[in-house]
């Protein structure tokens, strides 16, 4: 994997995962309790053996570049790097990019520096565990100018992907990005032919693309260069390249979540608390989540009662009953509270003794969640304040509305705490 390039997409401006990217890039956004999304393509990269990642950003970068500054340092005596390229103006290129191909191709000149055999494009707001090895693998052995990692789709998320058709031996020969209506329909395969029982095939009539491609590097830096115009691998170059290039399509059979949703990325988390095999895994120890070490203390839980849930490093749980939720790190929890289906992302920081008792001495709400609150379907973002005798539980069972000015927005039904919001004791939400 030496001859083998990666560059991780930091993605635009996630206004589908607002407000959790109001003030971060989506690959930024915390997972899991401990890490950040960004962490899985550079995981699967490091357990892949490859070193050479760039990892390109644009919107809002500030605490994905300081995670990655944080995180990941090679060795001196290794080849290996994880760096990253902003988004800038060039007197060839004034303008930010304009989309994932553009992207690439405005640091062009860089990556035509490496010698290397092959790109791997990736995403960085993904959930999924890959050995990309074998994905390399597949792309050389089939001789391929390209080659797009897919998987079996069912109809109703189908058509928020690139969707795909191909031949006996695997090469792509049509690639709709995102159809709709008839197009969406003409679309449908036989998916026993990837290996599909007939039942599961029945219900997955689609291929659909992971959004994750290898490239030749000869193809790459002929299609940027050859069609400027073109600005997104998947709706623009890869449709494109289907007549000219050897296009093949590599089946991944694992679990993969894409997360652009509030929606998908409050199941995603939740899910890991799944009992007792949660669909994606933590625990895998021949391939680690690697992530900024922090050396906290463990957790303290003082007369709790806790079920399906994950509690993150360095958290204080007094007297709460917590039930399928995932607790981030330095949460504070007060006695009498009731936390059911939640994500709590925790604190940057703890609170000394004296700060806390000068909060409470001026009628401020300490960091943390107070007594006696119950949560319930929530997210609650960073450095959040919730007082006493709350209760977050979508009372009227609203499905969407910005309160940002009260602390809170609800997105398809799931209340969002938004990042360092102060909720008063006895507020209902």
């Amino acid at each position: 994997m030496k001859n083998v390039l990666a560059i991780i997409l930091g993605g635009g401006q996630g206004s589908r995962l607002y407000p959790l990217t109001k003030r971060r890039a989506k690959p930024a956004v915390p997972l899991a309790g401990k890490y950040r999304l960004i962490d899985i393509p550079v995981s699967n990269c490091i357990n892949s053996h490859i070193e050479k990642i760039y990892v390109l950003t644009q919107f809002n970068s500030t605490s994905l570049n300081r995670h990655i500054n944080q995180t990941y340092r090679p060795a001196s005596y290794s080849e290996g790097f994880i760096d990253i390229l902003a988004a800038q103006q060039t007197p060839d290129s004034p303008d930010w990019f304009q989309g994932t191909a553009d992207a690439v191709r405005q640091y062009l000149w860089l990556l035509d520096s490496w010698d290397v055999n092959e790109y791997l494009i990736l995403s960085g707001d993904q959930l999924y565990r890959m050995d990309y090895s074998k994905f390399v693998e597949r792309h050389r052995s089939s001789n391929a100018d390209i080659t797009v990692s897919v998987l079996p789709m069912d109809k109703r998320r189908a058509s928020s992907f690139g969707v795909l058709k191909i031949d006996e031996s695997g090469k792509i020969t049509d690639f709709k990005e995102k159809p709709t209506g008839s197009d969406l329909d003409s679309m449908q395969v036989d998916t026993t032919t990837l290996g599909l029982d007939a039942d599961t095939a029945r219900r997955n009539p689609y291929i659909a693309s992971m959004g994750i491609y290898v490239f030749k590097k000869e193809a790459m830096i002929a299609l940027l260069n050859g069609r400027k115009d073109f600005t997104d691998f998947g709706k623009e170059i890869i449709p494109s390249s289907l007549s000219d290039y050897n296009v093949q399509a590599f089946l991944f059979s694992d679990y993969w979540e894409d997360i652009g949703t509030i929606e998908s990325f409050y199941h995603a988390n939740l899910e890991l608390t799944r009992y007792p095999e949660p669909p994606f895994s933590l625990y895998q120890a021949d391939a680690p989540i690697f992530t900024r070490p922090r050396y906290l203390p463990p957790s303290k839980v003082l007369d709790c009662q806790i079920k399906d849930s994950i509690i993150s490093d360095g958290c204080v749980l007094e007297g709460a009953t917590i039930t399928h939720c995932v607790l981030g790190l330095r949460q504070h929890i007060g006695s009498g509270c009731v936390l059911e289906d939640s994500l709590l992302m925790g604190c940057d920081f703890y609170q000394s003794p004296t700060e806390y008792a000068e909060d409470v001495k001026a009628g401020i709400v300490p960091l943390g969640i107070g007594k006696n609150t119950v949560i319930r379907r929530a997210i609650i973002d960073k450095n959040v304040r919730i007082g006493n005798n709350v209760h977050i539980i979508n009372k009227g069972n609203v499905q969407d509305v910005n309160h940002e000015d009260k602390g809170y927005c609800i997105c398809g039904g799931i209340v969002v705490i938004v990042k360092g919001a102060i909720i008063p004791d006895n507020t209902v939400i």
